[in-house]
Formats: structure tokens, sequence, C-alpha cells
């Protein structure tokens, strides 16, 4: 199942190069990769554009957001991603409070005749 996500980054040139630097090969921590993976998501990207986000992840049958989220509440190594992360990341004006918003799609060229 794909999944589409939006975030903010705080719009300052210095502030999206160090968080891009972070999301480079090889600089998210393996344990924060490991969490990903071990919850059934099996591909996830993130693209920029200004300061939006867009996160796009495949999940298998077995991921469960609500299972992901106390998993990665109860794993120290992923909640210090997550602190350093919140430096960089605002939520959308009409999110209702969380990270990353969930887009609904609205057009798929498969479903078109």
């Amino acid at each position: 199942m794909r999944q589409v996500l939006f975030l903010d980054l705080v719009d300052e040139a210095e502030a999206i190069a160090r968080y891009e630097a972070w999301h480079a090969p090889g600089a998210v921590p393996a344990a924060v990769v490991e969490s990903i993976r071990a919850a059934g998501i099996r591909d996830m990207e993130i693209h920029r554009t200004g300061n939006r986000l867009v996160m796009i992840m495949e999940t298998g049958p077995d991921f469960d957001p609500a299972r992901k989220a106390a998993a990665d509440a109860a794993d120290p190594q992923v909640q210090a991603w997550e602190s350093l992360m919140d430096q960089f990341q605002l939520p959308l004006p009409w999110s209702s409070g969380s990270k990353w918003t969930p887009a609904s799609r609205i057009f798929s060229l498969q479903d078109q005749p």
C-alpha cells in the first residue's frame, strides 16, 4: 500500500541543507533505518520542493501505524533521532499538530477509462 505524507521544514537555507545532510545515504542512524524496515515499510522516499517535503511509503500488509508509533516511542535511539529532526520540521498549518500529514489521493491514471 502506498502512503503519501507532507511536512514543512524551517524555511532557512542552512537548516534545509543540514536536514538534507542528515538524510544522505549512510547518515540516518542504523537503528532508525531498522525500525522503519521492522515496521513493515518496504520502501520510503522523501522529496523536497522549497521547504515542503513529501514522503512516499510503500507498506506491506503487516504495517500498523499505531504499532510503529508505539515501537518508536519505546526506542531511545529513534526518540533521539526524532528530537534532532524536531529542530527542522514544522507541521502543516492545517494538521492536527502531527508532524507528517497524510494526503488524500484525488486522481489515479489507472482509474481513468
